[in-house]
């Protein structure tokens, strides 16, 4: 009779593990019955041989094969619903992971360089094919460089803090890049001809100027160089970066380091001098001081004045990328706006 009982209990055992596999969904479920039935001596199956005891001597033999065989079946039907489970996962992930190769891809966005960048390039290439090499400075400069050296007095406006920004009584943040001229000078006699491109800073803050911006100084000393050297020189500058059929005309000006000091105007490359809002009328619009290099410059780098002169120019690059690309406040080149990259596309 307790054998009838133990018997009927296998069975319903047996056909509760197959009710239930098939309501596994997954993998983890499916791991978690197992163990439930099967893994460890505390497992149902493995309790069942705990019942053993109760029986009749003659008849542990027949109960302990039938357990035995309920084991074996559980392992084999378990491993073969793990691997039907594994292939329903599988083909699921497929379906998650399924690429149409006949769907259009995502277009791409190409990258751009900064306009402040593609300017600088340009620069470099056009004055490079004059003959200039490129010499960059320090942004942190001494007074006596990026002052003294320049001719520029002590009482001189430029030295105020208001537009200096002075780290020690000694020390400045540059504020032209013509403090790499007097390097160069000190270091190479003539024949010199040099671009000096890098950062500058001054206390300055519209929609015009920055208290960080791009500069670029230009610097030519040899025999016989005089302003018609430059004015030559300009007009090339522009139509290369302007186009054909721009012209320069140069404004008296002043520069403690030039002597005479120029600010230089181009011909207005939107209405062709016509007049427009660009121009503001004018049919000419400014982009940079120059001038021939003073002689006390020269002097003060060991370089004999009687025998040698030279010009000097400073291009401020943000200026010449805002008229070149339509910009009309230099806080958008520095606001990181893509808008206004992907309106650019010069390579």
């Amino acid at each position: 009779m307790q054998d009838q009982v133990l018997s009927d209990k296998l069975s319903s055992l047996k056909e509760k593990i197959e009710g239930e596999l098939k309501e596994m969904k997954n993998s983890k479920e499916l791991y978690e019955f197992k163990n439930l039935y099967l893994e460890g001596k505390k497992s149902k199956i493995s309790e069942l041989m705990k019942e053993m005891g109760k029986l009749a001597p003659e008849e542990r033999a027949g109960y302990g094969k039938s357990v035995n065989e309920l084991k074996t079946w559980a392992f084999d039907r378990f491993a073969d619903m793990e691997e039907k489970m594994k292939k329903l996962e599988l083909q699921h992930r497929y379906e998650r992971e399924r690429i149409d190769l006949t769907v259009p891809a995502q277009p791409a966005k190409i990258g751009n360089l900064h306009p402040v960048t593609l300017v600088r390039n340009q620069l470099i290439d056009i004055f490079a094919g004059m003959g200039f090499e490129v010499f960059e400075g320090s942004e942190i400069e001494t007074d006596y460089y990026n002052f003294t050296a320049l001719n520029t007095p002590q009482d001189h406006p430029a030295r105020d803090m208001q537009d200096t920004f002075y780290l020690s009584p000694e020390f400045l943040l540059r504020t032209q890049t013509s403090a790499g001229q007097i390097h160069v000078m000190e270091k190479k006699q003539p024949p010199i001809k040099i671009l000096s491109p890098g950062k500058v800073f001054r206390s300055d803050d519209d929609a015009t100027h920055s208290p960080m911006f791009s500069q670029m100084e230009g610097l030519v000393v040899d025999k016989g160089i005089t302003l018609g050297d430059l004015k030559g020189m300009l007009d090339v500058f522009v139509q290369k970066i302007f186009g054909e059929g721009v012209t320069t005309r140069l404004r008296p000006s002043y520069f403690p380091f030039t002597e005479p000091s120029v600010e230089v105007d181009v011909s207005c490359f939107e209405c062709g001098g016509k007049g427009c809002s660009l121009c503001k009328g004018t049919g000419w619009i400014e982009v940079l001081g120059a001038g021939v290099v003073n002689k006390r410059v020269l002097e003060n780098c060991g370089i004999d004045s009687e025998e040698y002169s030279g010009f000097a120019f400073g291009i401020g690059l943000e200026r010449i990328a805002m008229l070149k690309y339509g910009i009309n406040n230099i806080k958008l080149l520095f606001n990181s706006d893509l808008r206004v990259l992907e309106q650019i596309n010069e390579k």
